[in-house]
């Protein structure tokens, strides 16, 4: 077991979760795509300025190159950009249930873009995790769930999922700090003419809150988790690394419901138990046989040799 790969998986779904309170907290007081870009452009500067304090390079290569471009607009515009707007009106712990169906997700377009092969159990596990969304989303639609914001929401993880394929491409970089910066920078940058088009003018409300909260979400989601993504990515794999936004549920509800007084109740638990279910047999199914593993380690230790 690479206990290494699973500190850093906590680590990150812990970091992930947390930003849907303090996401929750910011647009309910700023317009969220000028705050965003803000926090693009905040988080940008201090990743590059880290990156060439530490030696690195904005010289990257083409893959590099395209995986920080996608994961920028995937991401940064997309999933970002479409939660920011939609938690205006759903809930910090309804977008966490959302967004954990990104793994599932991963999986059926690792399949339908990659030729990812999915077994039968992969299958079943698939269709049992969107079981538990269905269970979880539909009691919170009985109680008042934003339609629009969780249309946006479930657009979110799609682009999301493919912004996690995309980092296949970036990860073990020796300019992983500049990468982090540049991605952030796309964001800021593609999300500019929107922001000031459809939201200049509009009133802050200004508090020591919204400042804690801001500088929080721009340092330790905004670029850390995101380094720690990139790191787990390049370690398990992208479909591995994707289970570990299970966790993003449990800690995404009862973050919320420590600092925002939100909801949680049975079914929120039993959905996501189903959830953790489905994520699990769709892993399983993808891990390989005994015999197939201890060639591919015998084969990478002979290359060491």
């Amino acid at each position: 077991m690479d206990f290494r790969a699973i500190i850093m998986g906590v680590a990150f779904a812990l970091m992930w979760a947390s930003a849907f309170t303090t996401t929750r907290i910011i647009v309910t007081a700023a317009p969220p795509l000028l705050a965003l870009v803000i926090r693009f452009a905040l988080s940008a500067g201090v990743a590059i300025a880290l990156a060439f304090a530490l030696g690195q390079s904005w010289r990257l290569s083409r893959a590099e190159w395209r995986a920080v471009i996608l994961f920028g607009i995937c991401q940064n515009v997309l999933y970002l950009g479409l939660n920011w707007v939609a938690m205006q009106w759903v809930e910090a712990s309804a977008a966490a249930i959302i967004a954990s169906m990104m793994p599932l997700l991963v999986a059926v377009m690792g399949w339908a873009l990659m030729g990812d092969r999915l077994k039968p159990m992969a299958v079943a596990g698939l269709v049992i995790g969107m079981v538990g969304v269905a269970i979880i989303m539909g009691v919170r639609l009985q109680h008042g769930l934003n339609i629009p914001g969780t249309i946006l929401c479930l657009i979110g993880a799609v682009a999301l999922a493919a912004a996690t394929l995309s980092a296949r491409g970036a990860g073990g970089s020796p300019n992983m700090m500049m990468i982090v910066g540049l991605q952030m920078a796309v964001g800021a940058v593609v999300l500019v003419v929107p922001a000031l088009a459809l939201e200049w003018g509009e009133p802050v409300q200004w508090s020591a809150r919204l400042l804690w909260t801001f500088a929080y979400t721009a340092i330790v989601p905004g670029i850390l988790a995101t380094w720690i993504w990139f790191q787990l990515v390049h370690r398990v794999g992208a479909v591995r690394a994707a289970t570990y936004h299970f966790l993003s549920p449990f800690f995404g509800v009862t973050i919320a419901a420590l600092m925002l007084g939100e909801r949680f109740g049975f079914t929120d638990v039993a959905g996501a138990l189903i959830i953790a279910a489905g994520i699990l047999m769709v892993q399983l199914a993808r891990l390989p046989a005994p015999d197939q593993a201890s060639k591919s380690r015998a084969q990478s230790i002979a290359g060491r040799d």
